[in-house]
């Protein structure tokens, strides 16, 4: 994970433990299971690209060494198909985001995480990654009070976000808009669903949701949205930072010129932040219905292994491309509990 701006786990706890107060839900296994000749790892799009693919085709081929089995790649087009192919066993293993783990470990404890990726550190301290509201370069003045850039003037905008489903393009943003207005006496009642709809009465003046958070990206910087919803490190290859501290309020960012789909025409275009919140890190997580206590164990000791970190093609350089994951960090192992601080946050129980 290539991050910069680091916090710890517990300055995150302490940075948004305000919003929400409800408790873990403990993990379980299935007492007996029917595991699959070939497993299936299910990608969001947004790591459905064809410039990861590499990086799939790897973490396949490294869980395919460690377990014996055939391993296969489910690239999808929309969140919900993801999160539901690991929910119903027609995908063993996913990557989503700490949102859409806990959303489906409520639904079903025997959905868990294995491991997670690091920061630069190798541990779980700075396991963290951001969502960022931003707007096009120009556009910023328009979102400060006091010299301050904020989220206080975005009532009436038109907003892009990235799916429902996704913890960082839609539900911790939206845990973030919640508790700026929760004292304003218009909207210190507004839910997260209040949200997902624009127009009259409504917060915002209109809704869209890009699908990933690349496109989310792109209705921001082509005046289809005012601002939009976007994480870090899913477009960290596309863009570089032209000034300011990275993941701040206040950041520049910059289109690079070699930028791939779906910024090829979109180069030189900046974008600026205007308010960054700290998330976990996303968890490897599985359907333990559908797999045995020993190929759990396999793909969790290879996950975490010293062969994996040190692998380029999964962690790779911090300037190259072809990964989200940049060195060095490596994967660690996780429990069901570390997620307790997003369960408070998001509302999940």
């Amino acid at each position: 994970m290539h991050v910069k701006h680091v916090l710890s786990a517990s300055a995150l706890v302490l940075t948004l433990a305000l919003i929400g107060n409800i408790s873990a839900t403990p993990a379980a296994r299935a007492e007996t299971v029917k595991e699959p000749d070939t497993l299936t790892i299910a990608w969001l799009p947004n790591d459905s690209s064809d410039g990861l693919a590499g990086m799939r085709d790897e973490i396949a081929n490294v869980i395919a060494k460690a377990t014996g089995k055939k391993v296969e790649n489910k690239l999808t087009t929309d969140y919900a198909i993801a999160i539901a192919a690991l929910e119903n066993g027609q995908a063993q293993i996913g990557w989503f985001g700490a949102n859409e783990y806990l959303t489906s470990h409520a639904r079903d404890p025997k959905v868990i995480p294995l491991v997670v990726n690091t920061g630069p550190s190798g541990t779980l301290k700075d396991a963290l990654y951001y969502s960022r509201f931003v707007v096009k370069k120009g556009e910023e003045s328009k979102y400060q009070k006091d010299g301050q850039l904020n989220i206080e003037n975005i009532v009436g905008k038109r907003m892009s976000f990235v799916s429902t489903n996704s913890t960082s393009g839609f539900n911790m943003p939206a845990a973030a808009i919640v508790g700026e207005f929760k004292s304003d006496p218009k909207w210190n009642k507004l839910t997260f669903e209040d949200l997902q709809q624009g127009g009259d009465g409504h917060f915002f003046r209109q809704v869209m949701f890009g699908g990933s958070h690349q496109l989310s990206l792109v209705n921001a910087l082509t005046g289809r949205a005012d601002v939009a919803a976007v994480c870090d490190f899913l477009v960290t290859n596309y863009v570089k930072l032209i000034s300011g501290a990275d993941n701040t309020a206040g950041a520049v960012y910059e289109i690079k010129q070699d930028a791939a789909a779906p910024f090829t025409a979109l180069g030189g275009k900046q974008f600026v932040i205007i308010k960054s919140i700290p998330v976990l890190n996303p968890p490897v997580e599985v359907n333990s219905a559908y797999l045995s206590d020993k190929t759990l164990k396999e793909i969790t000791d290879v996950l975490s292994s010293d062969e994996v970190a040190n692998n380029p093609k999964i962690f790779a350089p911090a300037d190259a491309k072809g990964s989200d994951f940049k060195a060095p960090a490596r994967f660690v192992k996780v429990a069901d509990s570390w997620y307790d601080p997003m369960r408070k946050v998001l509302g999940i129980k």
